[in-house]
């Protein structure tokens, strides 16, 4: 009689070894924080294996006020800047006067030399909530000479004949404020006379003429007893004041030499650094960067000297004819 032929399953069956431990398996689960693995040794009762990275998770995820607490007191360690950025100008490369000017000189070529504008910044070591430094100055060489000026006084005055022998180009009061309140403000600068301020004030001009900067106040200098002497300070004036730690100003057109400008960059530098030096002993302001720029050029670092002498720029030839 022919003998059974075995399954499959038989056959595995009978190629285990007997007696063999089957292994526990191991189960894992993904993106936990925990992982288990159970070995055989360990028993199935014994607690799961945590890693470091898991038991920071853990730790993050059970107590989360706490990691706020601790993020708000690095903030606060943090204190905030008192004073502006400055940047070190040793590494940083510096012109000589001359040197600037003809680099600018060839960025505006083409240009009208009387509408382009020599423009100076000086960058301040400074305090950001401290005071800030504002006034009025007249340099040796106007730039801007067609000024405007608005003369409030009587008139019928000998203030008003005044004025308009000193150039002032509108003079009067009911008018001027009419024409101001309508729109019509046809002037660069004002300036009111004592006897007419408390009519000003009255017609309420601050809130149109003190967003443009064209209010007069007796702290800037315009409510003054006599305009025509201020009227010969303010044709080729100028006003500056510092902001963020930078005072802009123009000194010169296109059209001026070398010389002009220099001296007109000494002016603004003499009269800045006097400004600095009335401030309180408590309140510290230095000059820590000098550039010059114009009307469509970048800015320039100057070094303070007015020629480099291993160059060949002659003043000479920077002078328009």
């Amino acid at each position: 009689m022919a003998t059974p032929i075995p399954c499959l399953a038989q056959l595995s069956r009978m190629c285990l070894p007997v007696g063999r431990q089957s292994i526990s398996r191991t189960p894992v689960r993904l993106l936990a924080p925990t992982i288990q693995v159970r070995y055989k040794s360990r028993g199935a009762n014994a607690p799961p294996i945590q890693s470091k990275a898991a038991k920071a998770l853990k730790a993050a995820s059970s107590n989360p006020q706490k990691n706020k607490k601790k993020d708000s007191e690095k903030k606060k360690k943090r204190k905030p800047r008192t004073t502006y950025r400055q940047y070190d100008m040793k590494d940083a490369e510096q012109f000589a006067l001359c040197d600037a000017i003809r680099y600018i000189r060839a960025i505006e070529v083409g240009r009208n030399p009387t509408s382009v504008k020599y423009e100076m910044a000086l960058k301040l070591k400074s305090l950001k909530n401290g005071p800030v430094i504002r006034n009025r100055l007249r340099l040796p060489h106007p730039v801007k000479t067609d000024l405007r000026i608005c003369v409030i006084c009587p008139p019928d005055s000998k203030h008003a004949e005044a004025a308009k022998a000193a150039g002032a180009t509108l003079v009067g009061e009911d008018e001027i404020f009419e024409a101001v309140k309508d729109g019509r403000i046809e002037f660069d600068r004002c300036i009111c006379q004592t006897d007419s301020l408390a009519k000003m004030n009255k017609a309420g001009l601050g809130r149109i003429l003190g967003p443009r900067g064209l209010m007069p106040s007796s702290k800037m200098g315009t409510v003054v007893k006599d305009p025509a002497l201020v009227i010969k300070d303010l044709v080729g004036g100028a006003e500056y004041k510092e902001r963020l730690g930078v005072i802009r100003m123009a000194v010169g057109q296109l059209a001026f030499t070398p010389e002009q400008i220099a001296l007109n960059i000494k002016t603004f530098l003499d009269a800045v650094k006097k400004d600095m030096a009335q401030l309180s002993d408590r309140i510290n302001k230095e000059l820590a960067e000098v550039v010059l720029s114009s009307t469509n050029a970048p800015g320039f670092p100057l070094n303070g000297e007015f020629r480099d002498l291993k160059s060949d720029v002659q003043p000479r030839d920077l002078s328009t004819s």
